[in-house]
């Protein structure tokens, strides 16, 4: 396997990002576009930067993240469930994983681990957060791996189908 993992000018590879994302996390045309404006929207904030991984030259997996800021959107909708388990405080100096994909045919290779590691290596915070959705799955399996914790649960965010949670972990994350 010929993979390689660095930064990515997500912002000039939105679109080979979103057709990961849209065939790891089903998503449709319109909701691609939607996430595509709000990829673009976060590649400005201050601190905001990406890894990609790619296989003969070809993207199979991407993380990207930012410094939390409490007044931005995923902020305010977490806010309330974190104070409700007294973890309200975990939105202050952490770093948000905003999205971690990996294509279905290159999972359980250690991509996702090594993405989310590695971004998370440069962090200038103390903490990183991240929400998934709330079930039994090898990406929530992943995260408790490397030391995050359940932090709020059954979260949901407008126009999600699914309940998320709410995981923080001490950095560096742990190696396993």
């Amino acid at each position: 396997m010929d993979l390689v993992i660095g930064p990515l000018d997500l912002s000039a590879h939105v679109d080979e990002a979103l057709a990961v994302q849209a065939i790891a996390f089903g998503l449709g045309a319109d909701e691609v576009a939607v996430r595509r404006q709000i990829v673009l929207r976060h590649m400005t904030y201050p601190g905001a930067r990406a890894l990609g991984a790619t296989v003969g030259g070809h993207l199979v997996g991407f993380v990207y993240g930012m410094p939390n800021n409490r007044t931005h959107w995923w902020s305010t909708v977490v806010e309330p469930y974190l104070r409700a388990q007294h973890n309200d405080n975990w939105l202050d100096n952490a770093f948000v994983i905003t999205e971690l994909h990996v294509h279905p045919h290159h999972q359980n290779r250690g991509i996702g681990r090594t993405l989310i590691t590695t971004i998370t290596d440069s962090a200038a915070e103390p903490r990183s957060i991240l929400s998934a959705i709330d079930t039994d799955s090898p990406a929530r399996g992943l995260y408790h791996s490397l030391g995050y914790q359940d932090l709020a649960r059954q979260v949901l965010f407008p126009s999600a189908p699914k309940p998320y949670a709410v995981m923080g972990a001490p950095l560096p994350l742990r190696r396993r």
